[in-house]
């Protein structure tokens, strides 16, 4: 079952002073980043926060779940999604634990083809 947008939304609302927050639509779920960094998963309209130790430590009680069949587990955020501070503050752990995304590397150019079907070099 794909996400609702309302409650990316929502979601994205509760966090919005953690940093600078953007999401991703990925295969009818969402990615949500903190600061470039993928901290939080939205599948079936629940909330996933990446594993850190921080955020473990401020959670207490964690409850893990898989976001997705076959996924490994994340930690499932419940009615704690109501209180802006709190979830703020656990996705500004979790960001500052995490790391930097790996550069991507660039594309290389295709070979344009000729008239014949044959690759011509630039």
């Amino acid at each position: 079952m794909a996400s609702d947008q309302d409650f990316v939304d929502f979601v994205v609302e509760q966090i919005h002073d953690a940093g600078a927050i953007t999401y991703r639509k990925m295969f009818g779920e969402y990615a949500l980043y903190c600061e470039g960094k993928v901290v939080a998963l939205i599948c079936d309209n629940q909330l996933f926060i990446k594993p850190t130790d921080a955020g473990r430590s401020f959670i207490g009680e964690v409850v893990e779940a898989p976001p997705y069949p076959g996924g490994k587990p994340w930690f499932l955020i419940g009615e704690d999604l109501e209180d802006p501070v709190w979830i703020s503050q656990l996705i500004r752990l979790s960001e500052n634990e995490l790391p930097l995304p790996k550069p991507k590397k660039p594309r290389k150019k295709k070979a344009k083809k000729t008239a014949a079907g044959k690759a011509k070099k630039d």
